[in-house]
């Protein structure tokens, strides 16, 4: 084992290269470049024994990486933002394949308008297509998450796609130290990739389609793949326990940091979690019993570890780094749905910040803090908070004053 100075998307290449992957198809967009850049070059001075293929679109490059794991190969490929959505026909289609394809999705705003920076709005979209979602808040976390999600997507319990995610720049540039285990270590804990079931080989020459089908069927088969993702959150703690035991690492659904004797509790996931254990850590300094707990694995959703880690909480702040646009942060509405029959439900809040990559600051996270104290107090909460500094009102409405100064020019 040894440990470099790596940025996130450094890390992802890492973790595929040590996977030993036979085929990677890619299109490149910003900010997840570097992942098959780094891969690229590692094949062409023969350091990978792998197939890469530059593909026309994502769309191609989706069907292409779920046809090649549909043949028994281990394929991998990554995107982000834009590049998501213009593939989200065949994320769909590649989940209800059953093919255990892992992808890395470097989260970036949508548009319109447009960014280059960070929010969540991309990975969630497709929370409800079968692909289950690991959520990285560390450089080490993107290298690890990928050899797990490889053992999971191909347990033959699971057998559904895997996209593990990390947020662009604030992570996929950052440069942390990362321990990078030894290839025997991971040949060891993730073996070459055997599947018993039927392929396309040409070993085992067989026809298949996909027909058109009934309703009856299609419930069969989508009930299927439910029933396997929730199969997943007990593999999944399988796997993780073996690989603290040969790493020393552990990776649970949910993290808890300052939790078991916390009154108020921040729910985050994501690189902007450590933003928010410092600001934990700020308000302990204050008296106050604050405590956070990161979701790592958001599909299939760890609803049982998220009601056992909040139970006793005066009070539970979301933290969304997105927003469902007529309803609110989509995080917030399913940790409500998984608290709502508690007996002794927490006053639940409802705050979004970090949109666009738009930095939280600790007066942010301190009027959030105040917030929840307050509506334990009255018992109630009231709306959705979008969190926003007084400064970045200012600038904004100074541009707002300019565009409107230069339309009547």
């Amino acid at each position: 084992m040894k440990r470099e100075m790596l940025t996130g998307n450094a890390a992802a290449a890492w973790g595929v290269r040590l996977v030993e992957v036979d085929y990677v198809p890619v299109y490149p967009i910003t900010p997840q470049t570097e992942i098959i850049e780094t891969l690229a070059g590692w094949i062409s001075d023969g350091m990978m024994d792998t197939r890469f293929v530059t593909m026309d679109s994502e769309h191609s490059m989706i069907t292409a990486a779920g046809a090649a794991s549909a043949t028994g190969a281990r394929a991998f490929t990554a995107t982000s933002s834009q590049g998501l959505l213009y593939g989200f026909e065949m994320i769909y289609t590649v989940a209800g394949w059953r093919v255990p394809l892992v992808m890395v999705n470097v989260s970036r705003g949508l548009s319109s308008p447009i960014t280059l920076e960070p929010d969540h709005n991309d990975i969630l979209a497709i929370r409800d297509s079968g692909f289950l979602q690991i959520h990285c808040e560390t450089c080490q976390e993107v290298l690890d998450s990928i050899i797990l999600a490889y053992r999971l997507a191909e347990d033959e319990r699971v057998l559904l796609p895997v996209m593990v995610n990390m947020d662009g720049f604030y992570l996929s540039f950052t440069r942390e130290p990362v321990e990078i285990p030894n290839l025997e270590e991971v040949r060891e804990f993730l073996p070459p990739y055997r599947p018993k079931h039927a392929f396309f080989m040409a070993s085992q020459p067989m026809a298949q389609g996909v027909a058109v089908l009934g309703g009856p069927a299609y419930s069969y088969f989508k009930y299927q793949m439910h029933l396997a993702s929730l199969k997943a959150l007990e593999v999944y703690g399988e796997i993780c326990a073996e690989f603290e035991r040969e790493f020393r690492r552990g990776y649970g659904p949910v993290e808890g940091y300052m939790l078991e004797d916390a009154e108020y509790a921040l729910v985050m996931a994501g690189s902007f979690s450590t933003l928010g254990k410092k600001a934990v850590k700020r308000a302990r300094d204050k008296g106050i019993r604050a405590g956070l707990l990161k979701l790592r694995l958001l599909r299939p959703f760890p609803e049982a570890d998220l009601r056992k880690a909040l139970e006793g909480k005066k009070a539970v702040a979301v933290l969304d780094q997105n927003i469902s646009v007529g309803k609110g942060g989509i995080l917030y509405s399913e940790v409500a749905s998984c608290l709502c029959n508690s007996k002794k439900r927490p006053v639940l809040l409802s705050f979004i910040g970090g949109l666009g990559g738009k930095n939280i600051s600790p007066h942010e996270f301190e009027f959030l803090f105040e917030k929840m104290i307050e509506a334990f107090e009255e018992g109630t909460s009231s709306g959705t908070h979008l969190l926003y500094t007084e400064k970045e009102w200012e600038e904004m409405s100074l541009l707002k004053r300019t565009a409107e100064n230069e339309g009547k020019a």
